[in-house]
């Protein structure tokens, strides 16, 4: 199998695993604040690899920490309360639909402080791409559930912060196995999201709340699938490719997204047909 076709299957299987991970937030946040959501799944996923944590930590240098710091805070921490608080407000499909502002922002934040090299085909891409995106937004927000702004902002946030993530494994992290950047950067953060996640009412949900086994599995699956697999598979595609080729899932992410949600009872039209067209035309136009 080529290089190329192994690159573009990777990029649709984290399309189907992300794509998802929103419906699982929505089902978590059932009985789960959103800071439980998100410490509940960074612990999980950090504890999923925790087995391997020592023999990969021997692998790493002292000047790779600080930048693995930054990857577990920008790749996931940070973007999983940012899209918990969010999706109070948004419904699953709009988050997965805001969710593709990623490449535009790795585009510019490798130019502005990565030297990123780029070509106006790339460019024209990732602007096709995002006016799909917000096409998509403008229908979703016709129907009965209003955007809020100020949460469609933290979802910006964490796209900001997953571009970040991928410039720095690009640049800083290339020397290291996918498998070591993800058991380190969830594992070190292990001992923080436990100890925030019993300073909150969270005993007292496991006791009270009547869905709470049904939240938990939904943060559980989407730890070690949305989470930890995932970011193996990403980290792997953005070494295989380039950290704008890897953040080109994002623009696949709507139509699970969008799928889940119309079965959840979200609305879908032949109008997010033609945003989707639209997005998968960006992904084109950015190939390298």
């Amino acid at each position: 199998m080529s290089d190329k076709r192994i690159n573009w299957i990777l990029l649709l299987g984290l399309a189907i695993i992300w794509g998802s991970s929103f419906f699982l937030i929505k089902k978590a946040l059932i009985s789960l604040h959103p800071i439980q959501m998100a410490c509940l799944r960074v612990s999980i996923s950090g504890l999923v690899l925790l087995p391997f944590f020592l023999r990969e930590f021997k692998k790493v240098e002292k000047k790779d920490l600080k930048y693995l710091i930054v990857v577990g805070l920008a790749g996931s921490a940070i973007p999983a309360i940012s899209y918990g608080f969010a999706q109070t407000h948004i419904p699953s499909s709009v988050a997965g639909m805001l969710n593709s502002l990623t490449p535009l922002f790795t585009l510019l934040i490798g130019i502005l402080f990565f030297a990123f090299k780029t070509h106006l085909r790339n460019i024209f891409g990732v602007a096709v791409g995002l006016v799909g995106a917000i096409f998509l937004v403008t229908q979703a927000s016709q129907g009965p559930v209003v955007t809020n702004a100020a949460y469609a902002l933290l979802i910006a946030f964490a796209s900001i912060c997953y571009a970040t993530s991928g410039n720095v494994v690009a640049r800083y992290l290339s020397h290291l196995k996918s498998f070591t950047i993800s058991i380190i950067s969830y594992g070190i953060f292990i001992p923080i999201t436990l100890a925030i996640l019993f300073t909150t009412d969270f005993i007292h949900r496991l006791q009270t709340e009547p869905q709470i086994i049904y939240s938990i599995t939904a943060v559980t699956i989407l730890a070690v699938f949305g989470t930890a697999l995932a970011s193996i598979l990403y980290f792997t595609l953005v070494q295989r490719t380039t950290p704008l080729f890897a953040s080109m899932v994002t623009y696949l992410i709507p139509v699970i997204a969008v799928i889940l949600g119309f079965f959840d009872g979200e609305t879908l039209t032949v109008l997010h047909g033609i945003g989707l067209l639209m997005i998968f035309s960006g992904i084109y136009l950015s190939r390298f």
